[in-house]
């Protein structure tokens, strides 16, 4: 399937300000990419690409004082197929673990670990380990956590949003996240696109959305702990410890967010027509660093 994505977001600077974004299509979709226009900006500013710590593409740019705009649009071909899932996945032991995936069993700014580690062993210590572990612990946190974009916070943790049982997807992805490394199962943060694509439509406005990767039997694995079920469609944008490495902006300086459109939806031919923005949202604060 071909699925049309791409975002259009404008900030107001009080002067010139230093922006980092991570709003590319991770390297590893990159071939699946059929059309996609540049980066635009309004006005437009020289933006120059590099890599960080994580492999995310990640976009320089100076913003200048007043408005500025960034503009991306692109059809992606897409298996069409839903995440995967192996319900006979094992637990890789520590002693085990590659040693570019230690780093995600530690705790970190968004998943305090040391605050949910006793929570965690008494909850899913008697589970079968595995994936249906990470299944009890993923069940746990959808049924735990009602979800609404009024409760975003950029600043809640995952131990807050256990205690305060509300969030957006990110606080769904980090309460999850913490509770699997409080088992020595390695799990990472995700972000990208992700339409309502074969399942009914969502009457809200689009958004980017958050999920977690785990790691069992020497692979990575998706799982979306806000709606605990294998969907199709997911692009992904890039991936870290938890939100504090891949915030979709980050200024160096005061900004406000004056437009936020995202738009994910399955296109049925090859044409690239104007794409479908929907209805903004200017406080998506679960999008900002």
């Amino acid at each position: 399937m071909l699925i049309r994505l791409g975002y259009e977001i404008a900030i107001d600077c009080a002067e010139a300000t230093p922006v980092i974004s991570l709003l590319e299509i991770h390297k590893q979709r990159q071939a699946d990419i059929k059309r996609q226009t540049r980066v635009l900006t309004s006005p437009s500013v020289p933006t120059r690409l590099y890599h960080d710590l994580y492999g995310n593409a990640c976009r320089r740019f100076i913003a200048p004082g007043g408005g500025f705009r960034i503009l991306y649009d692109a059809v992606v071909e897409d298996s069409g197929e839903t995440d995967e899932v192996n319900t006979l996945a094992r637990e890789v032991p520590v002693a085990e673990l590659p040693d570019d995936v230690l780093c995600y069993l530690l705790g970190s700014r968004y998943c305090e670990t040391d605050h949910l580690s006793d929570l965690a062993w008494q909850l899913f210590g008697s589970v079968p380990s595995g994936w249906a572990r990470v299944q009890a612990i993923v069940d746990y946190v959808h049924n735990r956590l009602s979800f609404g974009y009024g409760y975003a916070r950029p600043t809640r943790t995952a131990a807050q949003a256990h205690e305060e049982r509300v969030g957006v997807c990110r606080d769904f992805a980090h309460l999850a996240i913490t509770l699997c490394r409080c088992m020595n199962i390695p799990a990472r943060y995700v972000n990208g696109y992700l339409g309502d694509i074969g399942v009914p439509v969502d009457p809200a406005p689009m958004d980017f959305s958050a999920w977690l990767e785990v790691f069992l039997d020497g692979k990575w694995y998706t799982f979306d702990p806000r709606h605990n079920m294998p969907r199709i469609g997911r692009v992904v944008i890039a991936r870290g410890r938890d939100a504090t490495d891949v915030p979709l902006l980050h200024s160096f300086g005061p900004h406000r967010l004056s437009l936020f459109k995202v738009w994910t939806y399955e296109q049925e031919s090859n044409l690239f027509n104007p794409p479908h923005h929907g209805v903004d949202r200017t406080a998506s604060a679960q999008m900002l660093a």
